[in-house]
This record gives structure tokens, sequence and C-alpha cells, in this order.
């Protein structure tokens, strides 16, 4: 069976991708810039799929901002009383923006997960590492597994760190940041927080792991490195030299 992916962050991305990106031929449906935004439009996505039957399962990413807009509370509430099939995953990465998730977020300020959030709709909460890519992968499984046999959505939060700047883009010519490093180090001053967050990234502790379990090779994990690199390497380049719209394409497709 298909399944939709979508996501929407508490900086500003939305259901389906970064920002506004969509790929309909892969189940990815659509984004927003509104925060929070996706949470609702998925929300939407699986009742279709549950009124039309069609066995599919809908994975909403969002960040800790985004679960603290009212459609993030409205949409679980309906998702579970009406037993949709859709996985909320909560992507924590610490920060919204350059304020830390203590300093926005009641269950963080108060010591608890954020999968904390579900007892108030009375579905199944779960704080996975993020950085463990097969423990999330089970923990989705068991998630979608229960959706797709009609006994509604569970609320995962995803634990891990962003280790880029808040805002950085790559332009022609550069545009400066607010904070040339992370708001850990230029707001918090807390460098062993950062560093230790950089000791746990996910990419090489999961190359790491299967190349001990006899998994993956050197050569092959290089291969695959230098593969990845070339095609954003290949996206960048094709965005940079794609023209902007034209003033008069800005209402196209904003209207049925």
């Amino acid at each position: 069976m298909a399944e939709i992916y979508g996501r929407t962050d508490g900086l500003c991305k939305g259901f389906g991708g970064s920002m506004h990106l969509a790929d309909p031929a892969h189940n990815f449906p659509g984004t927003s810039g509104i925060i929070g935004q996706g949470i609702a439009h998925a929300t939407g996505v699986a009742l279709t799929a549950q009124v039309k039957n069609t066995g599919q399962v809908v994975y909403c990413f969002f960040g800790d901002g985004s679960s603290k807009q009212g459609a993030f509370f409205e949409s679980l509430n309906l998702a579970a009383l009406w037993k949709l099939p859709i996985v909320f995953i909560l992507e924590n990465n610490q920060y919204q923006a350059y304020t830390h998730v203590s300093l926005e977020d009641a269950n963080a300020a108060a010591g608890d997960p954020l999968s904390k959030k579900a007892e108030a709709f009375s579905i199944p909460g779960v704080t996975v590492d993020g950085n463990d890519a097969l423990e999330v992968r089970k923990k989705v499984a068991e998630a979608a597994d229960r959706a797709r046999a009609g006994h509604g959505p569970s609320l995962i939060e995803s634990k891990f760190y962003r280790l880029s700047a808040h805002g950085n883009a790559i332009t022609v010519p550069p545009v400066p940041t607010q904070f040339p490093e992370h708001e850990a180090i230029e707001v918090y001053g807390n460098k062993a927080e950062y560093q230790a967050a950089r000791a746990a990234d996910p990419i090489p502790r999961f190359r790491s792991q299967l190349i001990t379990e006899g998994t993956l090779n050197e050569a092959d994990a290089a291969r695959i490195e230098a593969a990845a690199r070339a095609e954003m390497d290949d996206a960048v380049k094709f965005a940079l030299a794609s023209p902007f719209p034209k003033p008069e394409e800005a209402l196209n497709y904003v209207y049925a």
C-alpha cells in the first residue's frame, strides 16, 4: 500500500516538505509556508484515505514549534475521534528558530517529553531517539500498523538536533544569517551541548553501524555519499540557474 508523506516545521516548512515543495507522483501532496498548517492538511488527506478506503497511511512530520499551534490540537482531536489513518511525527530539534524548547513548550519546561501531548487525545504517544534510524523505523512502523488496522493515530516525538544555524540559505551572492554559528553557541553560550550533538550525528552513526554489522562496506558507503552529494549539488545548481517567476503568475493555482 502506498503511504502519503508530509512535513510542517516550527520554522518555515509545510505539509510535504521544506517550504513549497511537492511531488504527487511519490505521494508528496504539497506544502505550505504557514507554521502548523500542514498538520490540518495531513489530517484532511487521512480523512480522504479513510472515506475512500484506500488502505493508505499518512505520515505528518512537523517541528516542536508547530505543536504550539491551534491546528495541532484541533487536528489531533479530530484524528483521534474519527480514528483516522495518520501518524503524527513531532520532530523535536530542541530549538524553535532561536529559542530553546524549554523556554517555549510547557511540557519541556516541566521536564516531560513532548509525546505527553498525546494523553490529551487518548492516543498512543512515544518519544524516540531521532538519531537512531532503526529505532525510529520500528516505532513508526508500529504506529503505521495500528493506523492501517483502523485503530487511529499515534504521536511520535523524534528527538534530534539541528546542526546548522537557523536560516542558513544558499544564495549568490551569500546572504549573511543572524548567527554564523548555532544558537546553542551564539544565544546561550552552550558550546558543549552543540559539540555533543555533533558527536551524535545520525548519518555517520548509522553508517558506522551498518559497516560494523557487515551490511555495508567502506567502498559502497563512499559511493553512496558521493552520489548523494552530487545529487544535492545538481539540485542547488538547478535552483540557482532557474529564473524567478513572472509577477503575473502570482495568482496562478490560488483559486479553484
